[in-house]
């Protein structure tokens, strides 16, 4: 009985799939969220929306961390560019950013690191709320709908194809990067930087490149969420926001292009799952309405919590661990 991982060459060692079954699974996949927008209702196509734009704001703090939409809203709001210039240049100017909150934390890794970029939300927040000419300060920007060849996408059910275009494209581009040169140097410098730079791995280079591509993914996030949105102000991102999307990394594994989207999906559905049930709940019983906030905050703090203590790596380590308990059956133990 065939059993375990059998390569020949390094190509075969590199390759994504490591079998036609994931493409086949994938491309089912795929065919199933294209043609999810005919069967959804606008409440749920609103909940894949947010999830899909949690995926990529999930894939970038994996890479580091950050958040911000008022580049679209100044670009697409106040100078009237089109989507398809609003997107890219929403990532550049964030990555930018990204850049100089980047220097001043480079002698920081892993979590630490991304519990310190947490303080840059106050700077952002104070930076925003107070630069009325360009931000609109706590009225915030209206944001005109994203327009594709004269079609509008004026609602969740237009803008979901655009949306999952885009999760589809910087998915495929994140889990190429950590099979390049410079992937390699990301994993050596968060295993163990002194190894890395003692190897010759440029530490310094590398960690603000990362600064720069993490950036740039929670840019075109922010960007996205804008163009959901229709409106930015300082409203939008409470520091219970970035809490969220570290939440998502924890809960969905670190360093892990899979963890992201388990993270995203599972803090994005947990509020609405609860509120639905509280809905349920409240017409039997009144009081339970009051319930929800708290109720909540309790329970996203305990799975953080039991997540930290039974499964430190993620729900993508679990996957992992179940998969390759197949892959080498009967042999598995």
């Amino acid at each position: 009985m065939r059993c375990g991982d059998f390569r020949e060459s390094y190509a075969e060692d590199m390759a994504i799939f490591e079998s036609p079954l994931p493409r086949w699974l994938l491309g089912f996949l795929l065919a199933g969220l294209l043609a999810l927008p005919a069967f959804a209702t606008t409440y749920w196509l609103d909940v894949l929306n947010r999830i899909l734009i949690a995926v990529i704001a999930a894939t970038g703090l994996n890479i580091v961390t950050g958040f911000t939409g008022y580049t679209t809203a100044a670009l697409a709001g106040k100078a009237g560019l089109p989507f398809v210039v609003v997107i890219p240049l929403a990532g550049a100017v964030t990555a930018v950013v990204g850049l100089v909150f980047g220097v001043p934390s480079l002698r920081l890794k892993g979590l630490y690191l991304a519990v310190a970029t947490l303080a840059a939300h106050y700077v952002v927040e104070f930076t925003v709320t107070h630069w009325d000419a360009m931000t609109g300060g706590v009225n915030g920007i209206s944001v005109p709908a994203a327009s594709l060849g004269g079609l509008a996408l004026s609602d969740d059910r237009k803008l979901y194809f655009l949306i999952l275009a885009v999760v589809v494209g910087l998915l495929f581009f994140a889990k190429n990067l950590f099979r390049t040169k410079v992937g390699k140097a990301f994993v050596a410098i968060r295993d163990q930087d002194i190894s890395a730079e003692v190897m010759g791995v440029n530490v310094f280079r590398y960690k603000l490149l990362s600064f720069a591509v993490s950036s740039f993914y929670i840019g075109v996030a922010g960007s996205l969420l804008a163009y959901q949105a229709r409106i930015i102000s300082p409203e939008n991102f409470p520091i219970t926001v970035a809490i969220d999307y570290l939440g998502m990394v924890i809960i969905g594994g670190l360093g892990s292009t899979l963890g992201s989207i388990y993270g995203a999906i599972f803090i994005t559905l947990l509020p609405e799952l609860l509120r639905l049930a509280n809905d349920a709940l409240s017409a039997h019983w009144p009081a339970a309405m009051g319930l929800f906030a708290p109720f909540k905050s309790v329970l996203f703090g305990l799975v953080i919590v039991l997540f930290l203590m039974f499964e430190p790596d993620g729900m993508a380590a679990r996957w992992h661990h179940v998969k390759n308990y197949w892959k080498l059956y009967p042999f598995s133990y």
